[in-house]
């Protein structure tokens, strides 16, 4: 992948065969991208540039994460789901059968097979990290997309309801998605990328220092580290 236009923020959502990523330049779509890898877009983003991902960051060795729970009570009222992530062993383990296991084990609940097919990707941006620092941002897209309307949306994202609702109000703050994304339109599926625009609206707020944070204030990893999902 080649190196992306210049963006002071990017907005990452994971999708079938990858992810796909939405620049902002002065809070103007400056371009897309897709990568199969989290390490590949992250390559070709500009130097410095701030990026907001939906995808948990910051691991429990046991318990819950506080910041699923307060999204949860955030979007009460709402049509929507927030996936409690599990302990970075359950996370890390190799089979389905192995990972239930160890969630009842350290949660004292089972895990479901959907939550445990985002393992790959968790892990994806887990290791890229280090690398990326004080610029890598959770995010969720329901989350932000409530922020910005500043009541609950009823219609699901996957709904032409729920599609037209979000896309206006992404006009409405100035990110207008243009009908040729290249390579990530085609790839990428509608919400997907309605999802990493409004990650990209919620990193733009990040960088200009107005984000709020669920729980707030965060909660810690064993690093120090904030774990909160930002809008």
């Amino acid at each position: 992948m080649s190196q992306l236009p210049a963006a002071e923020v990017v907005g990452v959502d994971g999708c079938p065969g990858g992810w796909v990523a939405i620049l902002l330049s002065e809070g103007v779509v400056a371009g897309a991208a897709f990568a199969a890898r989290f390490g590949e877009l992250l390559a070709a983003i500009p130097a410095g540039a701030l990026v907001g991902v939906d995808i948990p960051i910051g691991l429990p060795e046991r318990g819950w994460r506080k910041a699923d729970a307060a999204a949860r009570q955030f979007l009460r009222g709402q049509a929507s789901s927030v996936f409690s992530t599990p302990p970075r062993p359950v996370v890390e383990a190799a089979t389905y059968q192995e990972a239930n296991r160890r969630c009842r084990e350290l949660t004292g609940q089972g895990l479901s097979r959907q939550a445990f097919a985002l393992a790959g990707k968790i892990l994806d941006v887990d290791r890229s990290r280090a690398e990326v620092g004080a610029r890598l941002y959770e995010v969720h897209p329901e989350v932000s997309f409530r922020a910005l309307a500043t009541t609950p949306l009823q219609a699901g994202k996957r709904t032409w309801v729920g599609h037209l609702q979000r896309r206006v109000l992404l006009e409405r703050a100035g990110i207008v998605v243009p009908a040729d994304l290249g390579s990530a339109g085609r790839m990428a599926g509608v919400d997907d990328v309605l999802d990493a625009a409004v990650a990209a609206w919620s990193a733009q707020r990040i960088a200009a220092g107005i984000t709020r944070s669920l729980p707030d204030p965060p909660e810690r990893d064993t690093e120090g580290r904030a774990v909160a999902i930002w809008h």
